[in-house]
């Protein structure tokens, strides 16, 4: 009787039956505005840490993971953006570890490729017959000493489908939904809503995949003040969505070609751009990617590319050899700081 009950308690975990099951249940990381291990907002003052903001969001788990952290989800109103979508958060096991109390963690914003408007296969994407995932790895390269503990922010990218060729170039388009200011906003300000973050633009980096490469080497581009380091893999370099159509000054302003070129010229503040693209990608996506890194790859705009031989162009390649791009983006950013 024991052997089977087991069982049905395996096979109603995993079609997530309630009470089997933790899906859905309310997520709490930081209380937003108020205490962490007993220690005060107080403590940190003076720091180069941001205790939780608030208000605190409502988040519902996703995933359990083997070490008892959980993948959760909102859905995030953006009050700067007008635009209304889900993001999935994660904190690694070391955030709630008593040394780190009063510490702030790095965050990462992860950006899928693809359509990418209902979901991000960051979240919890199991790559390959390893089981990857981003947070396994993060985990994983952060015990091996080669990755910061990153808290992860992993928001939906675009509005809608991309029918028809549509897409929104991780942009605010004239007249469209403002995913910009979503992506380089809200969703920021969610993370240091709800967690203990960094005060410092060396505590926020971004990594995406295709569409969502190009997402993350704008926004450090644009917004260096903002966000040091960025992993870019096999970016687009250039927007090209239909919807600029009769907006040649707006798109401008969102070409990373230009932003780098007028950060070079301003003198900094320097950023650090990964990328990496597989040796049977698309030859103009490689071609593309060596050509800005050699026209642009100079003074503040720091730029590193590593080849994957017989990668394609999808998340699985990338994840796989991901860890010397996270290596060298984890060496140019903060924290945690143990307290003494």
């Amino acid at each position: 009787m024991a052997t089977l009950g087991l069982v049905a308690w395996q096979v109603m975990s995993h079609y997530e039956i309630p009470p089997f099951t933790d899906k859905g249940a309310p997520v709490t990381y930081d209380q937003a505005g108020g205490t962490q291990h007993g220690k005060s907002a107080k403590t940190a003052a003076g720091s180069r840490t941001l205790m939780p903001t608030g208000p605190k969001a409502e988040f519902r788990n996703v995933k359990t993971l083997s070490d008892g952290t959980h993948v959760s989800v909102v859905t995030l109103d953006g009050p700067k953006s007008g635009f209304k979508g889900k993001v999935w958060v994660w904190a690694p096991k070391e955030y709630q570890d008593a040394k780190f109390a009063t510490s702030g963690f790095p965050v990462m914003i992860a950006l899928p490729g693809g359509p990418g408007n209902d979901s991000n296969y960051w979240s919890v994407g199991e790559f390959g017959p390893d089981g990857l995932s981003l947070e396994k790895s993060i985990s994983t390269w952060y015990e091996e000493g080669r990755s910061k503990p990153f808290l992860l922010a992993m928001p939906i990218l675009n509005p809608g489908p991309d029918t028809h060729g549509i897409y929104w170039d991780a942009s605010d388009i004239p007249n469209q939904p403002k995913m910009g200011t979503w992506l380089t906003e809200d969703v920021p300000d969610l993370m240091k809503a709800n967690f203990r973050t960094i005060k410092d633009r060396a505590g926020w980096s971004y990594m995406g995949s295709s569409t969502g490469g190009f997402a993350s080497l704008k926004a450090v581009l644009k917004y260096p003040d903002k966000f040091k380091t960025a992993i870019a893999n096999g970016p687009d370099i250039v927007p090209d969505s239909p919807l600029w159509r009769g907006h040649e000054k707006e798109m401008q302003e969102n070409n990373p070609k230009v932003l780098a070129k007028r950060l070079a010229a301003a003198k900094g503040p320097d950023v650090y751009v990964a990328f990496q693209v597989g040796t049977k990608e698309n030859a103009a996506t490689i071609s593309a990617v060596k050509n800005f890194m050699a026209t642009y790859g100079k003074g503040p705009v720091h730029t590193r590319l590593w080849e994957i031989p017989d990668g394609t162009h999808n998340g699985a390649t990338y994840l796989k050899k991901m860890e010397g791009p996270m290596q060298w983006i984890s060496e140019q950013m903060e924290g945690p700081t143990p307290s003494s």
